[in-house]
């Protein structure tokens, strides 16, 4: 028997759904909603309802667009000759913070992961290729994330991609400001290592 009423525990069940949210989270959550304005509701809804209708991928790099491309590949001031290839959408906001990137995107929508059973042709490997064709690039950054996943489908690309005469490169990873030696991982004080430059006199 049921606990809540029906749309209660069928508010629940779908919170439940969502990536990181708890059974516990999911009830905070939908009592929350409960207990505020019809209006706030009301909103959250129409912002739900009006994501799924009008927001797509960009043709090009797959990164969400409310048009058939995204604002960056509509920008005429980004520089064509470089693609910094990610796995989600969510990543181009955190390069696009540090003001250091002014070319293009490729979104892979993934890393390869075969005890998920994501392998390259789940990923946009083919429509990356295709662009290479297409567009002038000369470098290609490979800015997927520090981990197993993210390191073997950078090593995947790089040897796939190295023979078409491309710059392949890699986003180092180490230290971050402010940490302590003792705390850092063997992986993490290797890449370190790996990524060390040569400090100029001053």
């Amino acid at each position: 028997m049921p606990l809540y009423p029906g749309p209660l525990q069928d508010l629940i069940d779908e919170m439940g759904r969502l990536p990181g949210i708890g059974p516990k989270s999911a009830q905070r959550i939908t009592f929350h909603l409960l207990k505020s304005p019809a209006e706030d509701a009301m909103r959250l809804a129409q912002a739900i309802v009006a994501v799924k209708e009008r927001i797509s991928l960009c043709e090009r790099c797959f990164d969400v667009a409310e048009d058939t491309y995204c604002v960056i590949c509509n920008d005429d001031r980004r520089q064509t000759g470089t693609i910094c290839v990610v796995e989600e959408a969510k990543d181009i906001v955190s390069v696009e913070r540090t003001g250091q990137f002014s070319g293009r995107y490729h979104v892979l929508q993934g890393s390869l992961n075969p005890i998920e059973g994501v392998g390259p042709e789940q990923l946009r490997i083919k429509e990356l290729l295709a662009r290479l064709e297409e567009e002038d690039v000369q470098e290609l950054i490979l800015c997927t994330n520090p981990n197993l996943e993210g390191e073997a489908t950078a090593m995947y690309l790089a040897r796939l991609l190295q023979p078409l005469g491309l710059s392949v490169t890699r986003i180092a990873s180490g230290l971050p400001v402010g940490g302590d030696l003792e705390y850092a991982d063997d992986l993490t004080l290797a890449r370190a290592l790996e990524g060390r430059r040569e400090i100029g006199n001053a």
